[in-house]
């Protein structure tokens, strides 16, 4: 497999992509779905929430936290997550300027 060249795109198209690809999963976008309704720091409810077993959660949640996309803070001996919304705010105004462009009825096209 060929080397991915970032470098020729624009740096909010490699921040688009890099976050598409870590929310393209779907126990990522119910983590986030969940962190969401929740609308405060989670510690432990998503293993129930999401069906999936502690290690698999902890992985998505390290890549959702890597993007920035949430934010996790000690508490005792478990970490609680929430959104970070500065940064989500970021990524929603992004993803929303790529698919508001309006595509014209082009019928002579496929």
């Amino acid at each position: 497999m060929g080397v991915t060249r970032t470098e020729i795109f624009t740096e909010k198209q490699n921040e688009i992509a890099k976050i598409a690809k870590v929310i393209g999963h779907p126990a990522r976008v119910a983590i986030l779905q969940y962190l969401i309704k929740t609308n405060s720091c989670v510690c432990g409810d998503l293993v129930d929430e999401i069906g999936l077993a502690q290690p698999t959660i902890s992985q998505h949640l390290k890549e959702l936290k890597n993007v920035g996309v949430i934010k996790g803070t000690i508490s005792g001996t478990s970490v609680c997550y929430c959104i970070d919304t500065e940064n989500w705010n970021e990524l929603t105004s992004g993803l929303l300027e790529l698919i508001s462009f309006n595509v014209a009825d082009n019928n002579s096209c496929c």
